[in-house]
């Protein structure tokens, strides 16, 4: 708290200044610098928590209208209170101050790239005082990921301001490190400036955007990451308020985007690997169609699938999840599914022995870890399964006279026990039947309780509409985006989703 005597007293939250990086001292001091009168013509104020208090007379700007013949002078207004005017100004740091950090709270709270690059344009298109604009991320390193997020422009209009030569773009200048791209750029004026882009003026008169206003986004630990553009209407530019306020919001906004843009580096990568760790594609087995679906967590999880020919014109079809979540758990499911092959080709007709091995080497090499796994002996010509599973979901029948999962035996999680070992079940498969196979992670994505996950998973799949029975793909897609509707699919979570359709014909 500020503590002025006689009659100001202005509250001021420590934490409001501290969001920026800089005392309330600091920042009144940065903000507008107050230079000292005249010691003979001005007031001596006490200085208030080390301010010094005295206020500058304002500057006249407009020359005294001179007073009509026969009229007296009239008197001069009386001058304005010290007291008054620093309570004023005070106010409207405070109000800058909370302004800032309504506007970085916000931000803080986006987890995620895309997120935090709209939340940028709408904080500084209301800093700015613009309606529209446009950033442009591209990190210096080469690295990426590249992006331009648009703010009141569709695709269509990002794509004609791509056509301008990126030397005559703002953003451009500062991307490529081009003379005068370390700092702001202001075009007040674009339509009249001299030596403008044709193709740029072009562009600007059919988007409709007379100015801009750039600033870059750059950190000291990370460099150059991107341009902020935004665009007004008409010819105008921010006045020297808006600039220092957009100038701070985007020192922080660069750190919360560098922020950003690792985090996404770091999920496309565990993205790539354990799509890599993956099958890339699926065997060709005659009397079956296969389909798979897999959504990897930001963080890559360990939930797997195989399909592999095995010998007698057999196949193995297996399903699994290991614990955890992060590089190790990719290449804990790595491991787990390359031994699963080798044990499938050596034994797989007896599913029990190929999970009751994995169960040993699990034990013996990653004490620390356990997981589930399903594993299925399939003749596609007799349209035969054996399977066994160790604490997996059972599989889903969808068929066109029934839909119901599978009764296999209970067990616990490879791990769990000193010794696994589970009886197997048989099962036939009509002609036109699709068996899914899926992980807990479809399950767990919904947030229900299990019951509850079960029966929406149930009700996904028989609703699947008979067209669309015949493609093992398209049954796949349907039951994915009615368990988690609206788009959950895709969402960021830390539960992978693996989905495994086997259409028997």
């Amino acid at each position: 708290m500020l503590d002025i005597p006689s009659r100001v007293r202005v509250h001021v939250e420590p934490l409001l200044a501290a969001q920026i990086d800089m005392g309330v001292c600091d920042a009144i001091e940065q903000y507008a610098p107050v230079r000292k009168p005249d010691t003979m013509n001005a007031p001596h104020p006490p200085k208030v928590a080390g301010i010094d208090s005295t206020v500058p007379l304002p500057a006249h700007t407009v020359a005294p209208t001179p007073a009509a013949p026969g009229v007296p002078p009239a008197t001069s207004p009386a001058p304005a209170d010290p007291g008054a005017l620093l309570q004023d100004r005070l106010a409207g740091w405070v109000s800058d101050l909370t302004t800032l950090h309504e506007l970085t709270e916000r931000l803080a709270r986006t987890d995620s790239l895309p997120t935090a690059l709209e939340e940028l344009l709408h904080a500084g298109a209301a800093l700015v005082g613009a309606r529209r604009g446009l950033v442009v991320v591209e990190p210096s390193d080469g690295l990426g990921p590249d992006s331009m997020t648009g703010l009141g422009l569709a695709r269509a209009d990002l794509g004609h301001i791509e056509t301008v030569p990126r030397s005559s773009m703002p953003y451009g200048r500062i991307l490529d490190g081009l003379p005068g791209g370390e700092r702001e750029i202001a075009q007040p004026d674009l339509l009249s400036e001299d030596g403008l882009d044709p193709r740029h003026r072009e562009v600007a008169a059919r988007l409709g955007y007379a100015a801009s206003y750039t600033l870059p986004l750059a950190t000291e630990k990370a460099g150059r990451l991107g341009a902020a553009v935004w665009l007004y209407d008409e010819p105008a530019e921010p006045a020297e308020r808006q600039r220092h306020l957009a100038g701070l919001y985007i020192r922080y906004a660069a750190e919360h985007v560098a922020r950003m843009v690792e985090m996404e580096r770091t999920r496309t990568c565990m993205t790539t690997i354990s799509e890599e760790l993956l099958p890339t594609r699926l065997p060709r087995v005659p009397g079956v169609q296969l389909a798979a679906r897999h959504r990897s967590g930001p963080r890559g999880g360990g939930d797997w699938y195989d399909a592999l020919p095995l010998p007698d014109a057999a196949l193995g079809l297996a399903v699994g999840s290991v614990t955890g979540s992060g590089p190790s758990a990719v290449a804990a499911m790595g491991r787990l599914r390359a031994s699963l092959r080798a044990y499938a080709v050596m034994e797989g007709e007896d599913p029990v022995a190929v999970l009751s091995d994995l169960e040993l080497l699990l034990r013996l090499t990653e004490p620390a870890r356990s997981a589930t796994a399903l594993f299925a002996y399939c003749e596609p010509s007799l349209r035969k399964l054996t399977l066994a599973g160790a604490g997996h979901s059972p599989p889903l029948v969808i068929g066109p006279r029934r839909t119901e999962f599978v009764e296999t035996s209970l067990s616990a999680p490879l791990g769990m026990l000193a010794c696994w070992e589970a009886p197997s079940v048989e099962m036939t498969a009509g002609a036109g039947e699709t068996v899914l196979f899926y992980t807990d992670g479809l399950l767990q994505r919904t947030g229900d309780p299990v019951d509850r996950a079960f029966a929406r998973l149930h009700a996904a799949a028989a609703s699947v509409p008979r067209p669309l029975r015949g493609d093992p793909g398209a049954v796949a897609d349907h039951v994915l985006r009615t368990v988690l509707p609206d788009g959950l699919d895709r969402t960021d979570s830390a539960e992978d989703v693996v989905l495994l359709a086997a259409r028997f014909e």
